[in-house]
Order: C-alpha cells, then structure tokens, then sequence
C-alpha cells in the first residue's frame, strides 16, 4: 500500500484535504468543467470534508498537459490519492466523470489500497453504455450550442471569448469520452448508489439501469432538478451524500 501525507501544494485539488476531517467526499467533475462544478457546496457533507479534483487541461491546471484518456486519468489520481485514503471515503462523479472516477475505483482495488464506502454516479449510463451519451452524438457547432445555453442556463453572459476557452477544454474532454471504451461490466468492492435527476432529458431512468451489473448492491435514487442541478447542491442530494457517514 502507498502510504505518505498530502501535499499542500499538489494541482490535483484546490484547497489541501485536511488532516483533521473524519472522512472525505472526493468528487469528479463533468466533461469540460473544472472543480468549479462543487464551489457552491458546502465544505462538508455529512461530516465528510468535500474534496473536488481538480483534472488537468482545465481553469487553474489549463496550462498542465490534457489526460488524454480515461484510463490514464484513472492512473494518475490513484497516485494522488492513496495517501488520502487513510480514513473513510466516498467519491461522487457527475456525468462523465463517472467514468474516471469508476476506473479510478478499480485502480484502487487493483493496489490494495482501501475501498470507497460508496461510489455515487449523477445522471450518468454505466461504462459499457456509455456510447449512449447524447453528447457524443453533437457536432462542434452544436457542442459550442450547448455550451452557450449551459452558460446562460447559469446567469452568466456567454462571452465569444469564454466560450472558445470552453471549447478548448470540453472538446479535449468529449474526445477521452467517445475513445472509452468497456464492453463488459467489471464489478467494484462497493456500493454503487445511482442517481437520476427527475427533470434530466439526457439520462433517463432506462439509460442508467446498466449500472445494476457493477457491485453488490446498487441503489437507484431519483432526485428533483435538471442535468445540472446538483451544481447547487440541493437538499435532495445533500441527503443521499450523507447517508453513508
């Protein structure tokens, strides 16, 4: 097992875990986002400290050098958080970043290093569907489309030159998307909690049933708001995080 003690200054997060906190809640955040996705959440959930990873290619990390897929994402955060798991942990991913955080529970397996208490997957089909994410269906034109209303959608004036920066960074992140690849479920050592946003046009209830096959048990829940709700961390949410402490 890795052992060791966080670095203040690692890129991986944006604030330094700290060495006090019962428990940690690490979250991933969607395709072309940042850890920006989580700074409306409160500093802890539950009693678990929220910790958002920060992936390279992107706001304060967009100079360090993109992932490039997932697999190789999954790799590199292993490293950075087996000295971090010395104490309970749950992982929450957002859509996409599912994917990551589901390689990366895998990884950590694969190490002996200690299992979540739960992996918490947002409006996202299991890896083995993935292909039927709408998004990998859009062309440039209509992914800047989408990104422009994503925007708006959060009160902010699409400026041309934000938005270009946006796609600079999201279709890097589209493109690790639609190179993933599993056709087979390959279960993890936790429990799997699966959760449906109940306004969500992109993940229905059917989408995200193939997430039944990766652990034992898997539990869906439904929660009130749209795709990306949880960005405002709603009650709704707030009580499933917590259930596991």
């Amino acid at each position: 097992m890795t052992t060791g003690t966080p670095t203040a200054t690692s890129p991986w997060f944006v604030r330094p875990p700290s060495e006090d906190a019962p428990a940690r809640l690490f979250c991933f955040p969607f395709s072309g986002s940042g850890a920006s996705a989580f700074s409306a959440w409160p500093a802890a959930i539950g009693g678990a400290e929220v910790c958002p990873v920060q992936f390279p290619g992107r706001e304060n990390r967009l100079a360090h050098p993109h992932y490039g897929t997932y697999e190789d994402l999954a790799d590199s955060l292993v490293e950075q958080l087996a000295p971090l798991l010395d104490r309970p942990y749950a992982i929450f991913a957002h859509c996409a970043g599912a994917m990551p955080a589901y390689e990366t529970v895998l990884r950590i397996a694969e190490r002996g290093l200690p299992a979540p208490e739960r992996l918490f997957v947002s409006g996202q089909p299991a890896p083995h569907d993935a292909a039927r994410d709408r998004m990998l269906t859009l062309t440039e034109p209509e992914l800047r489309a989408e990104l422009e209303s994503f925007v708006r959608g959060r009160g902010i004036d699409p400026r041309p030159d934000m938005i270009d920066l946006g796609m600079f960074v999201l279709l890097r992140d589209h493109a690790a998307a639609g190179a993933y690849r599993r056709t087979e479920p390959a279960r993890v050592d936790c429990p799997v909690v699966v959760l449906h946003w109940s306004d969500d046009a992109d993940a229905g209830p059917e989408d995200l049933e193939g997430w039944s096959r990766y652990a034992d048990p898997v539990e869906f829940r439904t929660v009130e708001g749209g795709h990306y709700a949880f960005m405002d961390a709603p009650d709704g949410l707030l009580g499933p995080l917590s259930s596991w402490r």
